[in-house]
């Protein structure tokens, strides 16, 4: 499908492309570049990377496809960086979970012999970089891709064949429907876990030894990063903090049901959100 793929940036999600990439026949060379040495000397280690580069501008001269899978905050410097490099007729991605800033801003930096259309495989794991990188990363998930308004039909259909031949579900939206879709869906349960982990921190530390399945499960996604959720989060917060503004209206419903010793409306809630939950795909 291409010749040359180029991934910046080698952790979870980066490493599993270059996997993934490599065999299903999606280009004949997987190459790559990570900021850290020791991240890159380990790529070349891997049987599925066919070069590594120690400059990002260098890595994409000759790209057909390039995916930037660093963490939000630094794809748009990114592409700066790069754009001067990039060939003719280059296609540019990334795997950001944020597309607004990305999309405008990095459309409007990436030069005219390329086009730049914004994705995000909706894959990742509280678990990062390359040793936890797997070829099955991306199959059955979901992916957005997010063309603005001027993207070229022909561009944004290669991106999302590009997904769909990794065995993603991809999902078309503008950037801004995008941020506001995440903020509800997985930004907003990472503050919850994130904040209830942190209440229970101030308890008695032996509570976390009779902990079961339920707080695991909650709470899982609290083990993520937290410089990278907090640049994701600085960069969506006005839609983040409409979403927790509509769930503070919610919590207020159970707490005065609750309150109020109000069986019936503490069943009604629990009722809406279990069946809200038994539709959630389980993949």
């Amino acid at each position: 499908m291409f010749g040359k793929l180029t991934v910046l940036g080698t952790g979870l999600l980066g490493a599993s492309l270059m996997q993934a990439a490599k065999a299903r026949g999606l280009c004949r060379q997987a190459l790559a570049w990570s900021r850290r040495p020791e991240t890159r000397l380990k790529c070349e280690q891997q049987s599925w990377c066919d070069g590594v580069y120690p400059t990002a501008a260098e890595a994409v001269a000759e790209a057909d496809l390039v995916v930037l899978a660093v963490p939000v905050i630094n794809i748009v410097p990114l592409i700066e960086e790069i754009a001067p490099s990039l060939k003719p007729g280059a296609l540019v991605t990334d795997v950001g979970s944020t597309k607004s800033l990305i999309c405008r801003h990095g459309s409007a930096a990436t030069p005219a012999q390329a086009t730049f259309v914004g994705s995000h495989p909706m894959a990742g794991s509280e678990k990062t970089g390359l040793d936890f990188a797997r070829e099955d990363l991306f199959e059955k998930r979901a992916c957005f891709v997010t063309p603005l308004e001027n993207t070229p039909p022909q561009a944004t259909e290669q991106i999302i064949r590009f997904w769909r031949e990794l065995g993603m579900e991809v999902a078309t939206a503008s950037p801004e429907a995008h941020d506001e879709i995440v903020a509800h869906i997985s930004h907003l349960p990472h503050v919850l876990a994130s904040v209830l982990c942190d209440t229970l921190a101030a308890k008695d530390p032996s509570w976390r030894n009779y902990a079961g399945g339920g707080l695991r499960d909650t709470t899982r996604i609290a083990a993520g990063d937290p410089d990278l959720w907090k640049a994701i989060i600085l960069e969506n917060r006005e839609e983040i903090l409409r979403a927790m503004q509509g769930f503070e209206e919610h919590w207020q419903r159970m707490r005065a049901a609750i309150a109020n010793n109000d069986p019936f409306e503490i069943v009604n809630l629990l009722d809406k959100g279990k069946q809200y939950r038994d539709a959630v795909r389980n993949d």
